[in-house]
């Protein structure tokens, strides 16, 4: 009977259309599902020791692949690396490019603050000195010269020279000469028109030579008048006595007039430009300053001598 049975298993097996048991069909389909299942791969790296992941990887793929057994496996995998190496290295150039743009934006910023810091430093100290001008001016009562170093005045400004002051007296316009009156003498101007109170009157700050002064009318608008100092050494502080004074250390004389000169009056002038300079920055005049020169050579010559109490007279 056992040989019959093993013969009708054989046939229903050969026989299209049998059915297989039901053990063996599930066998089969658990096989065919393994196969074509994506295989996992589950290990922890370590950046400490990255061959060792890599060992583990090759062998899961030649455990659960044919890929290493071909001959150009090694040329694939060698590839990748390549791949990933260049990779890394643009990522490493991109990152170092974001650190080059970020240290270009930081210092542009700290270069934009240290200018911004510098203007306010700049404008601070020039609101310390314009306040400390004002208040030695209130102490004072000397006022700074305009452009020209001489004052701009309600009714009429004037400007000067050493050698010259030009006065110029605002007149309505469309004025005729002859409805202006200028009296010029050695120490005294009066200035201003025909039936109405003069503009200017009064004693000049130092005096003039009346044949090298004259007067004009200019766009029958402005009475322009040009004073000749009868000294041309000395700044003057105001046009005519009583009139705000000047502050006559902050003149400021153009080159240009400076060339006119002889060469001693220019070098007094120049001279006179320098001590008061350094008067007004609490700096040693020429004066004193050579003499503290003779003082420093004989004190070389001398060096026996205790000049510790030394003062210059």
């Amino acid at each position: 009977m056992a040989i019959i049975s093993d013969y009708q298993e054989e046939e229903e097996q050969r026989q299209p259309g049998a059915k297989k048991p039901a053990a063996a069909s599930a066998a089969s389909s658990s096989s065919s599902a393994s196969a074509s299942a994506a295989a996992e791969f589950s290990a922890r790296f370590d950046p400490s020791s990255p061959l060792g992941f890599l060992e583990k990887v090759f062998e899961f793929v030649a455990e659960r692949s044919d890929f290493l057994a071909h001959e150009a496996a090694e040329g694939d995998v060698a590839a990748v690396v390549r791949a990933s190496r260049e990779k890394q290295k643009q990522k490493a150039m991109q990152v170092e490019k974001e650190r080059e743009r970020a240290r270009a934006e930081a210092e542009a910023a700290a270069a934009a603050a240290a200018a911004k810091k510098k203007k306010v430093d700049e404008e601070r100290k020039v609101e310390e000195v314009e306040m400390k001008d004002a208040e030695e001016e209130k102490k004072s009562g000397a006022i700074v010269p305009n452009k020209g170093n001489g004052l701009d005045l309600e009714k009429y400004s004037w400007t000067q020279t050493l050698q010259e002051v030009t006065v110029r007296v605002p007149v309505p316009k469309g004025t005729k000469g002859r409805f202006v009156v200028c009296d010029i003498k050695k120490n005294h101007l009066k200035v201003g028109l025909k039936g109405q109170p003069p503009v200017i009157e009064g004693e000049l700050f130092q005096t003039v030579k009346p044949d090298d002064c004259y007067w004009s009318l200019e766009d029958q608008s402005e009475v322009s008048i040009l004073l000749t100092k009868h000294n041309q050494m000395e700044w003057w502080k105001s046009l005519v006595k009583g009139d705000p004074e000047i502050d006559t250390q902050k003149v400021e004389p153009e080159n240009s007039k400076l060339s006119d000169l002889d060469p001693e009056t220019r070098q007094t002038v120049e001279k006179m430009m320098f001590d008061q300079r350094q008067k007004a920055m609490g700096l040693p005049t020429s004066d004193e300053m050579q003499k503290q020169e003779v003082l420093k050579k004989f004190m070389a010559e001398h060096p026996e001598m205790d000049f510790s109490r030394a003062k210059i007279a």
